[in-house]
């Protein structure tokens, strides 16, 4: 059948083209041949004869014996009289009697005009490089173009060469001639069509033009494309050089109408496409039903995997070729789904290890900075101050000594309550220099977090922001809406200490960037961490957030730190709210300070 389909569609094309090729090739070429070569032989002709004639005419009068011993005399340094200049205007006269010249003009070697009677010198109508080309040319007509001073006029010129002394330079006659002289459009043969005809000189300056083509005569002249558009109207261009003047004819004919007769290949055309259009939907109706729907089903079936599902095909085809591509199709999800079951496990079972591996590594860096700091303070409390000391750390102990695998996740609250105790133990190591803040909402007590996931952001803002400035430092810790989604939640730990430089800052995003984040603590360097800690607070929190928060997208996947020298330092990240983290208390306004 799609053979068969196939054929049908091939003949109707062929026998369409066929008809086309024909009848168009025949119309046009014979019309356009025969009327394009005879205006174009008969236009280049005329102005060959017109040319002609006025060389001939210039020739003869630049022989004119009055003429060549008149300049003869003025090469010689003898005086032109007035009387003699005058009799120059007979022989202007007899070039002037024939239609087309407006103007004669003689001059001498020196460029002094000799006639008319004035003193215009022959630089200042002309460029020198015409006179130098007329001089060249050693007396052949140069046809320079349009007049400068009369818009109207076509100039020519000519050496005159002295016959009594060996050709040699005698001087200059240069004619004027009226751009109608070349306007013979109208002689041409009458081809019931409106062609266009332009005469341009060398430098693309019209001689003879028509208003609708006027202002594309230099791009007409250098197109190499037998076919133009003008004023949205296409024509045939048929260009001729004249090796004469140096000007180029141009004569346009209109594409639309030598194609005139060719509507009824037009509704052939139009018939055969009908046929071939009925064809086509009896013939893809019955190929549908036998091909295209067996494959839809197999699309839908596919398109269930950009869901997360991916389901086997049961339908079966009348065609061998669906039923092995469908039964490709559900060996292929079979063996994914048990790839997808394997790799899902293998994640499960290496996020765990790892997260249990980062919370073990947490715990003794963070009891060796608390005990340090206890250590600092036996040396000044007494007593009754080292007892409460003692009970806080009980207490913080006991929070952070967990069995993991039962106390990975905790509250808002308990973290927050985690955070003020430590501030408190850190209060009495530093006294008045330290003032903390914590602002959070009651609403997000019951927020899931991980635990001691903010702690060591705090005990970083202390170790290199308290210790490394003078005087009372303080320590932010805030807890608010997220920005960029209303559905998490936004943790910031900042403080006013010394801050980094663009450098520092720069090293530390880089190094987060790495291996997910396992790089150097807050300005600290992982290869030489500080005597307060092991340079692992930064690189532990950033690692934790990507594994325990995969969901998060963007460049808030993780830490952002925001430092300035003297400004401070603010490390933020953003957590999701879970649908049960908010109670009816949400409308409380309680903030814990300190």
């Amino acid at each position: 059948m799609l053979a068969g389909f196939i054929a049908v569609m091939i003949i109707v094309l062929v026998c369409a083209g066929a008809i086309t090729f024909n009848s168009v090739s025949t119309l046009l070429n014979t019309k356009a041949e025969t009327q394009m070569k005879q205006i174009a032989s008969q236009a280049n002709g005329r102005l060959e004869a017109l040319i002609t004639q006025i060389d001939t005419l210039t020739l003869q009068a630049i022989n004119d014996v009055y003429l060549q011993q008149l300049f003869l005399s003025s090469v010689q340094g003898k005086d032109v009289t007035f009387t003699d200049r005058q009799s120059l205007l007979k022989i202007a006269n007899q070039i002037q009697a024939y239609s087309g010249v407006s103007s004669v003009e003689l001059y001498t070697t020196d460029f002094a005009r000799m006639f008319p009677l004035d003193e215009q010198r022959l630089t200042n109508r002309v460029e020198s490089s015409w006179i130098e080309q007329a001089d060249k040319d050693k007396g052949k007509l140069v046809w320079i173009g349009n007049d400068p001073k009369d818009p109207q006029s076509v100039l020519a010129i000519r050496r005159i060469n002295l016959i009594d002394r060996w050709f040699s330079n005698g001087g200059y006659l240069m004619v004027s001639v009226k751009r109608s002289y070349f306007d013979f459009q109208s002689e041409l043969p009458d081809t019931g069509h409106r062609e266009l005809m332009l005469l341009a000189d060398s430098s693309a300056k019209p001689i003879v033009s028509d208003g609708e083509a006027l202002e594309n005569i230099s791009g007409l002249m250098h197109t190499d494309a037998q076919q133009v558009t003008l004023d949205q109207k296409r024509y045939i261009l048929v260009k001729q050089f004249s090796e004469q003047t140096g000007w180029t004819l141009m004569i346009l004919y209109p594409v639309s109408d030598i194609t005139d007769g060719i509507s009824v290949l037009r509704w052939a055309i139009i018939v055969s496409g009908a046929i071939g259009l009925v064809l086509f939907i009896i013939l893809s109706f019955f190929l549908s039903s036998m091909i295209t729907r067996p494959i839809l089903r197999l699309m839908r079936a596919m398109r269930n995997t950009r869901q997360g599902v991916l389901t086997p095909n049961l339908t079966h085809s009348y065609t061998t070729e669906l039923n092995d591509l469908n039964m490709t199709y559900n060996q292929m999800v079979d063996n994914i789904n048990r790839l997808i079951k394997l790799v899902y496990e293998k994640e499960v079972i290496q996020s765990r290890t790892e997260l249990q591996a980062l919370q073990a590594q947490i715990d003794p860096h963070f009891l060796y900075n608390t005990l340090e700091a206890l250590y600092w303070s036996l040396q000044e409390k007494d007593e009754e101050e080292l007892a409460d000391l003692v009970v806080a750390m009980s207490d913080l102990f006991r929070y952070v000594i967990g069995n993991p695998n039962k106390d990975e996740w905790v509250t808002m609250g308990d973290e927050l309550e985690h955070i003020k105790r430590y501030l408190s133990i850190m209060s009495v190591r530093f006294g008045s220099r330290l003032v903390w803040k914590i602002d959070s909402e009651d609403a997000y007590s019951h927020v899931h977090i991980p635990k001691l996931l903010i702690q060591p952001l705090v005990e970083n803002a202390i170790l290199h922001g308290l210790e490394g400035k003078i005087g009372a430092g303080l320590i932010t810790i805030r807890v608010e809406p997220s920005p960029m989604d209303t559905a998490e939640l936004r943790v910031t730990v900042s403080d006013d200490g010394p801050g980094m430089n663009e450098q520092t800052l720069q090293a530390i995003h880089e190094a987060m960037e790495q291996d997910g984040g396992a790089g150097p603590a807050a300005r600290t360097s992982a290869s030489a961490p500080t005597g307060k800690g092991k340079g692992m607070a930064i690189s532990n929190v950033q690692r934790r957030i990507q594994l325990y928060y995969p969901a998060l997208s963007g460049s808030y996947r993780g830490l952002s730190i925001i430092s300035a020298l003297g400004q401070g330092t603010s490390v933020s990240f953003d957590i999701p709210i879970q649908a049960d983290a908010f109670e009816a208390s949400f409308a409380g306004d309680k903030r814990i300070g300190g």
